[in-house]
């Protein structure tokens, strides 16, 4: 018997202070400020209009801000409040020293200078790590773990040590398309080496670059010498709707399945999908190429001994559009499936009192201390 798996783990150590702040909406408008500009910085030549915009998106960034005399300035700080503006060769702009005049972009093309914004990252809280690593070690106990929301393969190796005595012989994090720190990696214990990684990172369709991080294929080997083919996902948020994006990242899936199936392979599809079904009973509209078609995937909440405890969902209330986290088998593997459930302690999710639908762990005493607000889902196979 070994049990498997997901946790979006929303950092271990430190997390973009963007994604820190109560307001939803103000974290979008933010993240979305953030991409905008290292778009445009990206451009072959900037125009006129691009450089009113950059200089728009920098102050809603606070990289710059409206001085008394209604002029934009550089905002200096050790500690930005949101981001950092990184000018590694060239110039990009500059500042003159009557403070009622505003800063000039004097690069008119992307040439001219090397630079990027970079989010400004803060310390997760020390009891939120260890409540994370008692989730995991205690809770969880999984021989092979797909971690969602990590920082990086040096913070999951820091982790592992410290935090759960090595507990994990075999940890793999490779870099995605999302420049924030929030990739996917895998963990597995001693017995359970990783034998292959495959990217997907650069997978595209007619829209373009489809994942969002990457859907990244390892090959796990169990000690009874079975190969499970585990594909760790984290697909586009809700921040500003996502849908199309989402059903975009549910098709590459599939394909990809639908290739290693072809190979007579044991698929495990796994992770943060980012969408819940509308009702219960129901799944998530966007995510209907893992179930359509003849699909080859069976989600695990649809088996008979998957408990899903007192409430339907895994993200922050828990209710049934907050189930964002899946595990699908493969039709292969669905006579090994000896139960599964969600687990909830390490939660406390927006709300300001202990939650009283589900048991949290009592050291736990504020949303800032939760372990994550994703619960983990966790499946036995009898393999």
């Amino acid at each position: 018997m070994i049990r498997i798996a997901s946790y979006n783990v929303e950092n271990l150590f430190a997390r973009p202070k963007a994604f820190r702040t109560a307001d939803p909406d103000v974290a979008e408008h933010i993240l979305a400020a953030y991409e905008h500009v290292n778009l445009l910085f990206k451009k072959t030549a900037y125009s006129a209009e691009d450089k009113a915009e950059m200089k728009r998106l920098l102050v809603v960034l606070d990289i710059y801000y409206l001085n008394t005399h209604g002029a934009v300035r550089r905002r200096e700080s050790l500690s930005p409040r949101w981001a950092w503006l990184r000018k590694n060769r060239g110039s990009f702009d500059r500042e003159p020293e009557d403070k009622a005049k505003s800063v000039e972009i004097i690069a008119d093309k992307r040439d001219d200078w090397i630079g990027w914004v970079e989010l400004a990252k803060e310390a997760v809280d020390e009891t939120s790590t260890r409540m994370t690593a008692k989730v995991i070690d205690e809770g969880v106990n999984a021989e092979i773990i797909a971690v969602i929301e990590a920082e990086d393969r040096p913070s999951l190796l820091r982790f592992n040590e410290e935090l759960l005595a090595k507990k994990y012989r075999h940890i793999m994090l490779v870099d995605g398309n999302d420049p924030r720190g929030i990739d996917v990696g895998i963990m597995t214990k001693s017995g359970f080496p990783i034998r292959t990684i495959r990217s997907n990172v650069d997978a595209e369709d007619a829209q373009g670059i489809v994942f969002s991080r990457d859907c990244p294929e390892y090959e796990v080997v169990t000690q009874n010498g079975t190969h499970l083919f585990l594909l760790v996902n984290h697909f586009k948020s809700q921040s500003g709707g996502g849908g199309p994006k989402r059903k975009r990242q549910a098709a590459e899936v599939r394909q990809i399945v639908d290739r290693l199936v072809g190979e007579g392979k044991h698929v495990i599809v796994l992770g943060d999908l980012n969408e819940g079904p509308a009702a219960e009973g129901g799944r998530a509209v966007n995510l209907g190429a893992l179930y359509d078609d003849n699909s080859p995937l069976v989600e695990v909440y649809m088996l008979p001994g998957f408990n899903l405890g007192p409430r339907p969902g895994t993200f922050d209330s828990c209710g049934i559009r907050n189930r964002l986290d899946y595990v699908f088998l493969s039709q292969s593997l669905v006579p090994a499936f000896a139960g599964g459930e969600i687990f909830r302690k390490g939660v406390w999710g927006k709300r300001k009192t202990r939650p009283t639908a589900w048991e949290t762990y009592l050291e736990i005493e504020n949303g800032n201390q939760q372990a994550s607000d994703h619960s983990a889902i966790l499946i036995d196979l009898n393999i």
